[in-house]
């Protein structure tokens, strides 16, 4: 099979011809369809992320199984999936209640301690794979079905985690990214008054056009300024931090309103950001970290597409062979929504 291989951090990937996988006892093999490029596994790509080098990197696959290993139920050659990226153990506390990000026992992501997407096919646990339903077109707009699984359920997560309901004030910061635009779709659906933050205007354009309410350049000025005037001088209900650093964080933080609630996700700067204890204490404040999705919030989150309420955003289609060319637009910050590499 071909495959873009990483062989050390930020170094360009090479094209290789590699045996084609074979499924094991209790693995699946499918054929790759479609990969999502998005800024997570660019953060693989440049070495921001603990990564099992040689890699094939990306875990947002559209993929048909090919082959099922002894021992597989419930897969068989034919059946149209995609992935849950996270390789946990099914059995300790975590994972038993329903929070597998946080297993005990976790052995890595599809992508970086395991190979991913970026390849003509991918062997994971049967368990990782999960069925596509017959609503999604997967044919005609497979970039669109492979993201799904990380574009739309990271978002949908935000929304459970965060306690988001209709009416709330929801800023986003990094709104215009691949996720923070899928944010913004996915608080709109939830019926919630969304503020798109974020420093190019025509990335704003496009949160308007999903959903957002309101917009701050935040190349403009100053953006608690900006998001406590569109509140009415109370703040926002919920800030959402796709940026995470130290300032992007702090001013999600100073623009809560009572009983507010930040909710990071960018989790790739080892800087702390201060806020006071006292505007903690006074406002019951809450701040706390998302760490992606669980097996049934893709599950979930499959079944809204494919119910036509909610639809990724899918700007950008590349060849396998051009996913350097993907990688230097996602690190000069290019791409509005998301990115794909599609499979001839």
């Amino acid at each position: 099979m071909k495959a873009m291989v990483l062989q050390r951090k930020n170094e360009p990937f090479v094209l290789e011809e590699r045996p084609d996988p074979k499924a094991g006892p209790g693995e699946a093999v499918a054929r790759v369809i479609a990969c999502g490029s998005g800024l997570t596994i660019h953060h693989t790509r440049a070495g921001r992320t603990v990564n099992n080098y040689p890699i094939i990197i990306g875990h947002e696959v559209l993929g048909e199984i090919v082959e099922t290993g002894h021992g597989v139920h419930g897969l068989k050659a034919g059946d149209i999936v995609t992935p849950h990226c996270y390789l946990s153990c099914g059995y300790c506390r975590w994972c038993r209640i329903n929070r597998e990000t946080l297993c005990d026992n976790l052995a890595g992501f599809v992508g970086r301690q395991m190979d991913g997407g970026y390849a003509e096919f991918i062997k994971l646990p049967a368990r990782n794979w999960i069925h596509v339903p017959d609503g999604i077109d997967y044919k005609n707009h497979p970039a669109e079905a492979a993201v799904i699984c990380d574009a739309i359920v990271t978002p949908y997560k935000v929304i459970r985690r965060a306690r988001i309901t209709p009416m709330e004030n929801v800023a986003v910061f990094g709104a215009g990214g691949g996720l923070g635009i899928h944010m913004v779709m996915m608080a709109s659906w939830a019926h919630a008054r969304v503020i798109a933050v974020d420093i190019s205007a025509e990335k704003l354009k496009t949160c308007r056009e999903v959903g957002a309410d309101a917009v701050v350049d935040a190349s403009k000025g100053n953006v608690v300024e900006a998001l406590r005037d569109l509140t009415g001088g109370v703040g926002v209900d919920v800030a959402v931090d796709f940026v995470s650093q130290v300032s992007t964080l702090e001013a999600a933080a100073d623009s809560l309103g009572k009983g507010g609630r930040l909710v990071t996700l960018g989790g790739y700067s080892p800087e702390p950001f201060r806020v006071s204890a006292s505007r903690l204490l006074l406002g019951e404040l809450e701040i706390m970290g998302s760490r992606a999705f669980t097996r049934q919030e893709i599950i979930e989150s499959l079944d809204l597409c494919a119910r036509g309420q909610v639809w990724p955003l899918v700007t950008e289609t590349y060849r396998l062979e051009e996913a350097e060319k993907v990688h230097a637009r996602l690190d000069a910050g290019l791409i509005t929504g998301r990115a794909a590499i599609v499979m001839g």
